[in-house]
């Protein structure tokens, strides 16, 4: 581990507060967290025990997601919100249909970046930078985004399992909309985003009762709220879903993600 890395881990670990990446991390059974993380992320299974397999579902949505992008010729990915490496990253799989497909990851979670950048300091046409999401102008004028991604040409935006923790106060549609009008139209929307509309009110009032204590509040949406993201763009069928029926993998089994997740094309 680089000293930037061990440092940043250090500083997460003394903090002593739950992290949302780091819980997601460990629902995905990774080893990029620490115990306050697992604490909180255990209390989470307690209610809700299928929060693994959500976890799963979601990334195998995004998954799915970008390599759809990819053989419709999107050679461009801005993967915000993009977490700490795991197994199947974006551009391990868009480059499995394009070898020189451009990535760029962007986290405002200091040690999601630096361990991130460690691993992919060597990987050419892919870089990780600091970001948020809740300032799209900043994040975009980015001399790394810039250097990487050229917005004059479609580009593949995630928003994978990340809105739902961007309250109404910090202007979450404003957001994406400014991430729209920033990119060509072609340019492609993948995004999932939580919600409560199959689960009981008092589990709802537990789980945010936790999330509240960590990093990032949790703000499910509706199936209404979410499909606003998608203003300015057509959406790809079968439109907006549960994760787990979003162009399923042939054999892929049904299971319960408590997300809903689309892609979208603008206009």
């Amino acid at each position: 581990m680089s000293s930037a890395a061990a440092q940043a881990e250090a500083q997460a670990e003394a903090q002593g507060r739950p992290n949302v990446a780091r819980m997601y991390d460990y629902f995905l059974g990774g080893c990029h967290n620490f115990a306050p993380d697992r604490a909180a992320a255990d209390r989470v299974l307690e209610i809700l025990p299928e929060t693994r397999g959500a976890a799963q579902a979601n990334r195998h949505f995004l998954h799915r997601a970008v390599r759809h992008a990819a053989q419709r010729g999107i050679r461009q990915f801005l993967d915000i919100g993009a977490g700490l490496p795991t197994q199947g990253n974006v551009h391990e799989i868009v480059r499995a249909v394009d070898p020189g497909a451009r990535v760029v990851y962007v986290d405002n979670d200091e040690v999601a970046v630096a361990y991130a950048g460690e691993l992919l300091t060597e990987t050419d046409g892919v870089v990780v930078v600091r970001g948020d999401l809740r300032r799209p102008d900043e994040l975009l004028a980015h001399p790394a985004v810039r250097a990487t991604l050229d917005l004059t040409a479609p580009v593949a935006v995630l928003l994978a399992a990340v809105l739902h923790f961007v309250p109404d106060t910090d202007d979450p549609y404003g957001a994406v909309a400014g991430l729209r009008d920033a990119c060509a139209p072609g340019s492609h929307l993948v995004l999932s985003h939580l919600t409560v509309d199959d689960v009981p009110p008092d589990m709802v009032q537990q789980g945010e009762a936790i999330y509240r204590s960590s990093s990032a509040p949790l703000v499910p949406r509706t199936h209404a709220d979410t499909l606003r993201f998608f203003t300015g763009y057509d959406l790809v069928e079968p439109g907006l879903v549960w994760l787990a029926d979003w162009r399923p993998d042939h054999g892929a089994h049904p299971v319960v993600s408590h997300s809903y997740g689309a892609v979208g094309i603008r206009r």
